[in-house]
């Protein structure tokens, strides 16, 4: 079996693999000052509850974008799996050429997005991902990286409205049922949703336009359900796609070294 992680800014998400099929995942709060121990006594408890045994581990693979996170999970890995892992990052063999100016400054998550898109795909591609922040990568029809752009993410805007404005509440990420509401809380769900909406839908134009081509807009991260149904761009959810993106690059990394002997 072999353990994917994705650690984020804000949520750690956890995946075990049987072969190609994903047969568990977990979603859990990425905290940089838990000890080894701790988030080795968690993964313990959520194999226990799913009967799986550690020892049917053989790989791990990890895409993180909080540094320090590393120092707590390559650790965990040899102390609770006796697994070196694999972290995504520079000389990986991600089978996706990246034409960025700096290559090592995209997030391993895009990548990983953007190779499990085309994967399953094998066409231009636009991949919004809703997590801390939001993210909009394009892959061309030749499976080749060419960049993107960054927005806030939902969570983050709507934080900084609950803390900025005295007397606005913290409300719950929910579909409205119109835009002009009667009472705060509805207002400030409209505006956030359908807000966030128009901004997905301006840029994915936006992308569209100058990139000349009609991309398949695919939406992942664990919002993406919510804003996803009220744009008119988006054309498919994938919630696990960053799980599947690393399930493909381990397959490529260890096929890669396999062929060197």
């Amino acid at each position: 079996m072999l353990l994917v992680i994705d650690v984020g800014n804000t949520n750690t998400v956890i995946g075990v693999y049987d072969g190609d099929e994903l047969v568990h995942d977990w979603r859990l709060r990425t905290v940089v000052d838990h000890t080894v121990d701790e988030y080795g006594m968690l993964i313990y408890q959520l194999y226990k509850s799913s009967r799986i045994s550690s020892r049917a581990i053989k790989a791990i693979i990890i895409s993180c974008v909080v540094p320090p996170m590393l120092n707590i999970l390559e650790p965990l890995c040899r102390k609770y799996f006796n697994i070196k892992p694999i972290i995504v990052g520079p000389g990986i063999k991600t089978g996706m050429p990246i034409l960025y100016d700096n290559p090592r400054e995209v997030g391993a998550d895009r990548i990983v997005n953007a190779v499990a898109a085309f994967e399953k795909y094998k066409r231009e591609l636009i991949i919004v991902d809703f997590g801390t922040a939001t993210t909009f990568d394009y892959v061309s029809a030749k499976g080749e990286y060419l960049g993107g752009c960054i927005s806030p993410g939902i969570v983050i805007s709507s934080d900084a409205l609950f803390q900025r404005a005295a007397k606005l509440p913290r409300v719950e990420f929910a579909r409205p049922k119109c835009v002009v509401t009667k009472d705060t809380v509805s207002g400030m769900q409209a505006g956030i949703i359908f807000g966030y909406a128009g901004l997905v839908d301006g840029i994915v134009e936006r992308m569209k336009a100058e990139t000349k081509s009609n991309p398949l807009v695919i939406a992942t991260g664990g919002l993406a359900k919510i804003v996803a149904s009220e744009t008119k761009s988006i054309d498919k959810v994938d919630e696990m796609l960053t799980l599947e993106g690393l399930r493909l690059i381990y397959l490529r990394e260890t096929a890669a070294k396999d062929a060197k002997g």
